[in-house]
């Protein structure tokens, strides 16, 4: 059974999603994609996700001196667990699809089922990405009952009905409907909207259209933005602006402000402006923070313009994070000129970012903390750290500065052992 071009480049592009990526076998080089995920679903947050173009041509399995087929099942699993206990990721992947080559339709389970229990699933997620690629090119209805059946966290199932969508879309999404009966979102969509996103970007997107708000929705998210990315961030755009549902909106604007910035933060900004809600709430300060690292000034000149409220303030925590990273004072200094603009949150991001470079800096800042409870676990945390790292300095500036009593208690209790 010869892998086609399309089934090896669906298979490879699993393996991210995995975690791991071991020996690529290709004659192109790889396109990195990099996603923004909601805090929610992050590990992160930055949403990224990873593809690799497939071969074009391989030998048959006829041409290749290692393609001699076993004679019974036992020789056939006795070579897989060879194969895939072997250090070598370049020759394993070799190998690999040599033997997946020179499966017949019905072996496939057996040959999964073996993979599985050999217990390195985990380590060899690119393989099993293969092999549940070549299974569902022959026969995905089986494939995918041996995954409702044995599995359980939806990897394999939506490995194999990315594969089955690549090559038959309609076929996959009559198994997603006819399978799937109960409220809610239809679990095996998402699996369906990662096969269309890079060839019919325009089904995929009708598909997560019609799913409710939900975990799945966003996994179907994940899988399309980073093909929209590449056309572009004007595309990416509209394709957003384009949603009818505000929710699936505001998150695909949440995945893709971060990555969009990147490229141009003053036209980013200005969509944000331009849409209130939850994405701006949550994207201002990374994107002022990306805009501000690329010209302070500019950044600085578009914050101004804001009217008061919680944007602008957000926009003023990235400027200043985004200062104390090189310059601690600089960030003191934003605070000072701006006070009305700082918020707790300003002031946690200003001495988070600015401690690694000037501790006493930092500290010297969380005063400005208005919740009590807020500013004293803000002293504990940094405090303690501090003593950690140089207990010295830090004792040094405890000593010497006004603190809550409530703080310095915990920290005498902290220095006996109590």
């Amino acid at each position: 059974m010869k892998l086609s071009p399309t089934s090896t480049f669906a298979a490879l592009i699993l393996i991210g999603v995995g975690g791991f990526f071991a020996g690529r076998i290709s004659s192109k080089p790889a396109v990195d994609e990099k996603r923004e995920t909601p805090t929610e679903a992050r590990s992160t947050r930055s949403l990224s996700a990873s593809a690799a173009a497939g071969p074009t041509d391989r030998p048959s399995a006829a041409a290749r001196p290692s393609g001699t087929r076993a004679t019974s099942s036992t020789e056939r699993l006795a070579r897989l667990e060879s194969i895939l206990r072997g250090e070598n990721a370049l020759d394993r992947n070799r190998a690999l699809l040599d033997f997946i080559d020179q499966l017949a339709p019905g072996e496939f389970e057996e040959a999964v089922a073996s993979f599985r229990a050999l217990g390195i699933t985990e380590n060899r997620m690119g393989e099993y990405s293969l092999l549940l690629t070549a299974w569902a090119k022959v026969d995905p209805t089986s494939a995918l009952a041996y995954a409702q059946e044995n599995t359980g966290n939806g990897f394999a199932r939506n490995t194999i009905l990315t594969a089955w969508a690549t090559q038959d879309p309609e076929a996959a999404i009559r198994w997603a409907e006819a399978n799937f009966d109960g409220d809610g979102a239809n679990p095996y969509l998402a699996g369906i909207i990662r096969g269309l996103a890079g060839t019919d970007p325009a089904k995929a997107t009708a598909l997560l259209a019609q799913m409710p708000r939900s975990g799945e929705r966003g996994q179907g998210l994940d899988f399309l933005l980073p093909h929209l990315l590449q056309q572009g961030a004007d595309a990416t755009q509209a394709w957003i602006d384009s949603l009818q549902d505000e929710s699936l909106k505001n998150g695909a604007m949440v995945r893709t402000a971060r990555e969009l910035a990147d490229k141009n933060p003053a036209a980013t900004a200005a969509w944000l402006i331009a849409n209130p809600g939850e994405a701006q709430q949550r994207r201002m300060d990374d994107v002022y923070g990306v805009w501000a690292a690329k010209d302070t000034q500019a950044a600085l000149a578009s914050f101004s313009a804001l009217p008061a409220g919680d944007s602008r303030s957000n926009a003023l925590r990235g400027i200043v994070s985004a200062a104390a990273v090189n310059d601690p004072k600089e960030a003191v200094s934003l605070m000072d000129q701006y006070p009305a603009d700082v918020t707790d949150r300003v002031v946690q991001n200003a001495v988070w970012h600015s401690f690694g470079k000037d501790p006493a800096t930092a500290v010297s800042q969380i005063d400005r903390i208005t919740d009590p409870g807020e500013r004293d676990r803000t002293y504990r945390r940094t405090l303690s750290y501090w003593m950690d790292r140089d207990p010295a300095s830090a004792q040094a500036w405890i000593n010497n500065n006004p603190i809550p009593d409530p703080v310095r208690q915990a920290l005498d209790r902290r220095a006996s052992g109590g």
